[in-house]
């Protein structure tokens, strides 16, 4: 599920604390690492040579976990798209009794947080042998995948591959180059490529939900508050290559017989209803004959009023399962945010399941059988990617906590304009989000109406719980010229 990334905390937030809370580990175990070390310092195998290709990474600044790179090229009227992939179970193996394995599949998940990440590998692999750094030969699933000039996939190929990334780019600096007509030579074609993809998807009615991240600073009053930052461009042109990977992966899966899906039911009626209520609330239109998909397409993450419908839209892509086959197809084989059948193999470094998935494509591209450890993994692969994805989720909500409560920390006293988003009438329970610094909270729902703008006062903000509470002014109350 999309989650938004908090940037830049100040380190008086003990976001350790917050880990040790959920029982997150502080180090990888030391035999892991000795395995991960060695595997990292193995010859590299006897692999086709793909070192041709002028692949580039795209990332985040900064980042050294880099799973994939890409070139896209000129065919004809359509375009050739090669993505290249982390090997990384060429390092890590599949015997599930050994100790870097094993650790994988306990954590299943990298987990992030505001001041670092907790990775499923150890960094000896993740950011180092396995990562597709520049100028450096790796290992790699390389996929091609041809486009004709809608956007429409026309061939895919999957094959592993010794590759060596041309560069490492990040968002902001080719956001730059893209705005001034300089892309380099091998995603010169990104920006047109995603754009078609993204026409194709919205014909779909895909839900695509770009949340902004959040970056604490200090506002014109002296007090610490949230500035939101909506995807760049280049990010979501990014984005649809490793969604047209997933959904290439599915379909090789799906004619093979034999997979792992990654699966969402389409948004209720009921769950449309409510997010219709969440529009009417924050006052933005929805037509009644425009689906979701398209009203979240049109929306700024950077505006705060945007930014709290798109969290409240995240309701329409919970139920994602991973869902694994052999032999017939299952009952549910699509997607409903991608608008198709999908599969997660783009993030071997960071997902467990990916290594798995991609080995599936892998063999069924060559016309061999799927490795037996492989298959006999794939029924297993839900609980542990369901309860890697529980962690990830309460230490997402749990660091949103601990900066709320930083940023209100202080201020007990203080009123705060909020619009109310939701009265949870099985709760007892009003949803507020605050105009500045703008954080959700719950109240008291008595006397308010959803849409409405209140004031509410804070009446506590604890750091050792991360947690506070606000009530709503009533009019008696109200503080003079409030």
């Amino acid at each position: 599920m999309p989650a938004r990334q908090i940037l830049a905390p100040p380190p008086v937030i003990d976001f350790d604390a917050v880990r040790a809370e959920l029982q997150i580990p502080a180090a990888y175990p030391p035999e892991a690492v000795a395995r991960a070390r060695a595997a990292g310092a193995r010859p590299l195998p006897d692999l086709p040579d793909a070192t041709d290709i002028p692949l580039v990474t795209l990332d985040p600044p900064g980042s050294r976990d880099l799973d994939q790179a890409v070139h896209l090229v000129r065919r004809g009227t359509g375009w050739r798209v090669h993505y290249a992939i982390a090997d990384v179970l060429w390092f890590v193996g599949t015997d599930r009794d050994d100790p870097l394995v094993a650790e994988t599949w306990r954590r299943a998940v990298t987990l992030y947080a505001p001041d670092g990440n907790t990775p499923l590998h150890p960094v000896e692999l993740s950011e180092g042998a396995a990562s597709l750094l520049p100028d450096v030969d790796r290992p790699a699933v390389l996929w091609t995948i041809d486009l004709d000039d809608r956007g429409e996939v026309t061939a895919i190929d999957v094959h592993r591959a010794r590759v060596r990334s041309r560069a490492q780019l990040d968002y902001p600096t080719m956001q730059a180059a893209a705005d001034a007509g300089r892309l380099p030579a091998p995603i010169a074609d990104l920006p047109v490529v995603g754009e078609l993809r993204a026409r194709l998807a919205r014909e779909r009615h895909a839900i695509t939900l770009d949340l902004p991240d959040s970056e604490i600073v200090r506002g014109p009053d002296g007090h610490w508050t949230l500035t939101l930052r909506a995807q760049l461009p280049i990010e979501r042109h990014n984005a649809e290559i490793s969604l047209l990977t997933g959904v290439c992966a599915a379909r090789i899966m799906l004619d093979g017989g034999i997979g792992l899906l990654r699966t969402l039911p389409s948004p209720t009626e009921a769950q449309v209803t409510a997010l219709r209520k969440a529009t009417a609330a924050l006052g933005i239109p929805w037509p009644d004959d425009e689906p979701p998909g398209d009203v979240i397409g049109r929306l700024d993450g950077s505006k705060p009023r945007d930014a709290a419908f798109l969290e409240d839209a995240v309701r329409l892509l919970r139920g994602a399962a991973y869902t694994p086959f052999d032999g017939a197809p299952p009952e549910r084989t699509g997607h409903g945010g991608v608008g198709s059948s999908y599969a997660h193999v783009t993030a071997p470094l960071r997902r467990l399941a990916d290594r798995y998935a991609t080995e599936v494509c892998l063999a069924l591209q060559a016309g061999r059988p799927v490795p037996e450890a492989v298959r006999a993994a794939l029924p297993d692969l839900p609980a542990a990617m369901a309860a890697g994805d529980r962690t990830a989720s309460a230490l997402d909500k749990a660091c949103a906590a601990a900066v709320a409560v930083f940023l209100l920390h202080g201020r007990e006293g203080e009123t705060f304009p909020a619009t109310v988003l939701q009265i949870d009438a099985e709760r007892d329970r009003a949803v507020v989000v605050l105009h500045e610094p703008p954080v959700r909270a719950h109240c008291s729902p008595t006397g308010l109406t959803e849409g409405s703008v209140v004031t509410v006062r804070l009446l506590s903000a604890d750091p050792t719980t991360h947690r506070f509470r606000v009530e709503p002014v009533r009019p008696a109350d109200q503080p003079a010229g409030g």
